[in-house]
């Protein structure tokens, strides 16, 4: 945490020196100073993480995604470029996240051991990102600000904070519960010291490329996908092993304790107590590969100002009287 903190300083001032306030809005016409841009974006989310994923061993990113789990995810942006190479962008987004591990197609691997496991996760997200974006092409072409039917592509990288909340199924009645008031791997127990109770509020890292083309001088539509590193295991609520289940009713409700020892052994089809599964110590998640998520993005933005100077252009220009 101290390394990422010491990155989202760093970063944040680099970005942040990059933001002024909105200008007035001015005319349609190009022209060679700053310019800002606000806009809508919406396209699909995936997770990456402990549940689901395909044959052979877990790994991560897209070598374990389930396509079949897609969510649709939204956003706002606004995005200011003191130069045609370089921009910076603040956004919120809102999407879902969900891993199961019995859309596995097993055939007798090392898959079958998550396929077995019968593990589930859904959870909405919030996130709000800062990042800078990178234009280098830019420094390739005759006239950079001549932007009509142009397209440029380009990188991300940033700093943000997320915010999730993972339900899983409970077996008994079908309802999706909240897990992480059951402590479904001991956290925040005095028996695992070294478990401590996960925030619904984490930091994540933005990294992704895109491509930008400009439908008009003010309308530019772009192509995005942004893979978010995060610091937490436990946005799907699964990182390491079992716990002894009879400490349930040492720390929680009578309710809650029959309903977490439900949660946190899902094998032998939900019934639990399959063999190697819910035994202490057991492997129920890899605590050595964080969660992550990404998102393709469909960027729709319009430009809201512009600088001083009008600049060249190859196409008449527009007369007001």
């Amino acid at each position: 945490m101290k390394k990422f903190l010491h990155f989202l300083g760093g970063t944040c001032a680099l970005v942040m020196a990059c933001f002024l306030a909105p200008q007035a809005v001015l005319a349609q016409v190009e022209d060679d100073g700053p310019f800002a841009e606000a806009g809508v974006t919406i396209g699909p989310s995936n997770f990456l993480g402990d549940l689901g994923g395909r044959l052979g061993k877990g790994t991560t990113f897209l070598k374990d995604n389930n396509f079949q789990l897609t969510k649709v995810s939204f956003g706002l942006h606004y995005s200011y470029y003191p130069k045609q190479w370089l921009g910076a962008r603040i956004a919120v987004n809102f999407g879902k996240l969900e891993g199961d591990d019995k859309i596995i197609n097993g055939k007798g691997g090392l898959e079958e051991a998550r396929l077995n496991r019968g593990l589930d996760f859904q959870s909405n997200f919030m996130e709000a990102i800062l990042v800078g974006e990178v234009y280098p092409t830019v420094f390739l072409e005759e006239d950079p600000n001549d932007l009509f039917h142009k397209l440029r592509p380009y990188g991300v990288i940033g700093v943000g904070v997320f915010h999730f909340n993972p339900k899983g199924i409970d077996p008994a009645t079908g309802q999706l519960v909240e897990l992480r008031p059951l402590h479904l791997e001991g956290q925040g127990f005095a028996e695992y010291p070294d478990r401590k109770q996960f925030s619904l509020w984490q930091p994540n890292v933005p990294l992704g490329v895109g491509v930008k083309y400009w439908l008009s001088d003010n309308v530019t539509l772009s192509l995005e996908v942004i893979h978010r590193k995060t610091f937490t295991d436990y946005i799907d609520g699964v990182s390491t092993t079992y716990i002894d289940k009879s400490l349930f009713a040492k720390y929680l409700s009578p309710a809650q304790a029959a309903l977490a020892a439900r949660m946190y052994d899902k094998s032998n089809n939900g019934a639990g107590g399959a063999p190697d599964y819910g035994q202490p110590g057991q492997k129920r998640g890899d605590p050595s590969q964080k969660d992550g998520y990404y998102t393709f993005g469909f960027k729709l933005g319009f430009r809201l100002s512009s600088g001083d100077g009008y600049r060249n252009s190859t196409r008449c220009p527009v007369i007001r009287f």
